[in-house]
């Protein structure tokens, strides 16, 4: 029989959850997936189960293990779970956890001391370079290093990295035969000086349990229940080591949202929690589905943008099925902005501009954020905000004037700046690309791939960049003049700050969240990143954009330049992504203030003009059986994925081969022109005029201006070709998949 006292603590824990939060609580017993939405409250959700597990008896508090990515996720579960009463509940990384493991056990099974753990690759690579007859700087190194990371967390040997280095895609900072030999130097390095990096630290525990059984049952004698966070970033040497521990057991809550994968550069894969439910065919699956963080304005922005992610494939429409539609639970809010700018540099200015009026108007600095794509593009809003006198940090990166490749260019520039006095002097902008072209982390064109090589290169490229820009401000200046202006830049932007606006990357705002937040240089070749040549890689852009979209709790503002430098060419294009998302918003329904806000501002602080769209009010319903429809690809097709369908198979083939023919011509994937899921529901509803083509969800105005006249044509030219007796083909593609199938049983 329970303790009432335990009973009625445990009750208490579960106070305040929500109805799903309260389902994960609860589900104490056997595996457990949740997919959890951001801003939903999974860290509250899995402390609570952890918590009214230990008060109900059912986890002993000793032989729980949570596990999750981060020391600062760890601490935050550790602090959560002292104050529900579970304070000696183990919370740690996977490696603070390995570790620990790995030096008690240690001197039982090899004896002495365990090996001396290094905190950097760097000086071991270098040494191996040199070893392999090579030279590489401080950043080629740093690429070495994240290779290597990438290859030991994939299992993959120095023998078998090119092979798995060519099947996944990857672009390293050598040749993959340089790479390898590179790799087994380090490798051997290590091994001479009996030291150890952080990924040996989980290969040698994992060895310790798999070849010697005793100490396996010990640890999964003390450990007997296990909590994994952020489950979608599982490389696969962490997923071993979570086999490891388990055995044959099943007791292991995981939670994750595919949505938020961003780190599948490092290893992370979201496999692992996609195919949980076919591992355990007997999981409790719970989706956790209230936003709590966002206003509805910004929760319909993120799920817009997830719905427009393509389903052609398989592997997509899996993904899509475990996709979290968030259902916003705050009052509404401001209307998401959007401003095009003629510049970079009038962008950041536009945007120091509007964060200059949130403070003003009693926004705390703190409580704003700057989310670019790619560190080199910090330097210009570091600058535009120091400008205004507006308080800043740099979060994950060096400010950019502390950057080592930005040091040595301008120790470069100073040297050369001495150099040409009294010298005929030749253009600013030339003469600064042949000082930066001396680094030899800089050309004219960009090196390929991403990674440290490629950050340094932006970085250098800004400088030229910015060269460009003084030379036209300043003609007669050369670069003596050039150097004093970088010099004052940086002594501004050094100023020391506590409460300032967070500039930060994308990748390094994940987790993290603001008031206001300002997405900004949203340009095709940004984000989408130039390097993300797959469909795999351009949806993890896409990804990568709805993290940063759903950092923002009431404030969304998202922007772009058509030219890198005041005067250039506008020959950039606005990503992608924001067609689809400003189309599909135009699609759903919407509560008040779902205005979305649009500009076209070539000057600084240009405020964008106010539209009001229009928007459908209530429940899109099923045209068949009048069922609310709650799945986007439901909504977009108009009926029940189970629903009838009179789809007329040839015009939809018609439809499918004007769209590639128009992606073709317009350099984009079929998708951005319309979905499949859009265009059956074209081929099924066969609209008659421009008035009911708009009342299909994803034809949204842009696109209605742009297509309508050639897809009406078609429609009017299918007139009279449906099958004789009317049987309906249920969405047939060349390929047999059907967009329906988006909406079928979870996973």
């Amino acid at each position: 029989m329970t303790n009432p006292t335990a009973a009625d603590s445990g009750e208490a824990l579960l106070a305040g959850l929500d109805p799903e939060q309260r389902a994960v609580a609860t589900a104490l017993h056997g595996p457990v997936c949740v997919l959890a939405g951001a801003g939903t409250g999974k860290t509250r959700a899995i402390t609570h189960r952890i918590a009214y597990a230990v008060a109900q008896g059912a986890f002993p508090a000793n032989q729980v293990l949570a596990v999750t990515f981060t020391a600062r996720a760890a601490g935050e579960m550790r602090g959560r779970l002292r104050m529900l009463g579970a304070g000696t509940v183990q919370a740690r990384t996977f490696h603070a956890a390995a570790l620990r493991q790995l030096q008690y056990f240690w001197p039982h099974t090899v004896g002495g001391p365990p090996p001396q753990l290094i905190d950097t690759k760097l000086p071991l690579i270098s040494e191996a370079v040199a070893a392999c007859r090579m030279r590489a700087d401080r950043t080629e190194l740093r690429d070495l290093a994240s290779e290597i990371e990438w290859a030991k967390a994939t299992q993959s040997t120095p023998d078998d990295y090119p092979a798995a280095a060519a099947k996944a895609g990857r672009l390293p900072p050598r040749e993959p035969a340089e790479t390898a030999r590179v790799y087994a130097a380090y490798e051997a390095a290590k091994r001479d000086r009996g030291m150890i990096d952080f990924e040996d630290v989980l290969l040698l525990t994992i060895g310790v349990l798999e070849t010697r059984p005793d100490i396996a049952d010990r640890v999964r004698d003390q450990y007997r229940h296990f909590v994994v966070d952020e489950y979608q970033d599982v490389n696969p040497l962490q997923q071993r080591l979570l086999d490891c521990w388990l055995g044959k057991r099943d007791s292991v809550c995981v939670v994750g949202d595919a949505s938020q994968t961003i780190y599948s550069f490092t290893g992370a894969t979201p496999e692992y929690l996609l195919g949980f439910p076919d591992r355990y065919p007997d999981a409790t699956v719970v989706r956790l589905v209230r936003d709590y963080r966002s206003t509805p304005q910004v929760v319909a922005l993120a799920n817009a943008l997830l719905s427009e992610a393509p389903t052609d494939t398989l592997a997509q429409r899996r993904t899509a099925r475990a996709r979290v539609e968030l259902v916003a639970q705050r009052p509404p809010g401001p209307a998401v902005e959007y401003e095009e700018y003629s510049d970079e540099t009038v962008e950041a200015e536009g945007v120091a501009k509007w964060i200059r009026q949130l403070i003003d108007a009693g926004t705390r600095p703190a409580g704003i954020a700057v989310l670019f794509r790619i560190n080199a593009q910090s330097e210009a809003y570091e600058q535009a905000l120091a400008d205004l006198g507006v308080p800043y940090v740099v979060r994950g990166i060096e400010r950019f004037f502390d950057r080592p490749e930005v040091r040595q260019a301008k120790t470069l520039l100073q040297g050369a700046a001495v150099a040409a006095v009294g010298a005929e002097a030749e253009p600013l902008p030339s003469a600064v690309r042949a000082v930066l072209s001396s680094t030899g982390s800089w050309s004219l064109t960009p090196p390929t791939g991403s990674g440290r090589s490629r950050e340094a290169w932006e970085s250098l490229a800004a400088l030229a960049a910015l060269s460009d820009e003084y030379a036209s401000a300043h003609p007669e200046a050369g670069l003596p003049e050039f150097v004093r202006e970088l010099d004052a830049r940086a002594a501004v932007q050094h100023a020391p700050v506590v409460d300032g606006v967070t500039l930060a990357s994308l990748h390094s705002a994940k987790g993290l969240e603001w008031d206001a937040v300002l997405l900004v240089g949203l340009t095709e070749g940004l984000l989408p990143i130039s390097y993300a040549e797959t469909p795999d890689q351009v949806e993890e852009e896409r990804r990568l954009l709805y993290v940063g979209v759903t950092r923002a709790r009431e404030r969304l503002r998202l922007s772009w330049a058509l030219a890198r430098s005041p005067g250039g060419r506008a020959s950039r294009r606005p990503s992608r992504f924001l067609d689809a998302l400003r189309e599909a918003q135009e699609a759903r329904s919407g509560g008040p203030g779902g205005s979305v806000v649009r500009g076209r501002g070539s000057g600084a602080g240009r405020g964008g003009e106010e539209t009001k769209r229009s928007r459908r009010s209530g429940p899109v319903r099923c045209r068949v059986c009048g069922r609310a429809l709650i799945e986007a690809v439901e909504r977009k097709l108009g009926r029940c994925a189970d629903c009838p369908s009179d789809l007329d198979e040839a015009l939809f083939e018609r439809l499918r081969e004007w769209r590639s023919a128009r992606a073709k011509e317009q350099s984009l994937p079929a998708y951005c022109v319309f979905t499949d899921a859009t265009l059956t529901a074209i081929a099924e509803s066969r609209p008659a005029d421009r008035a009911a083509l708009a009342g299909i969800p994803g034809v949204g105005a842009t696109k209605l201006d742009r297509y309508a006249e050639e897809v009406l044509t078609l429609l009017g030219a299918s007139e009279g070709t449906a099958d004789e007796d009317g049987a309906s083909v249920d969405g047939a593609h060349e390929d047999g998949a059907d967009d329906a199938e988006d909406v079928a049983e979870l996973f």
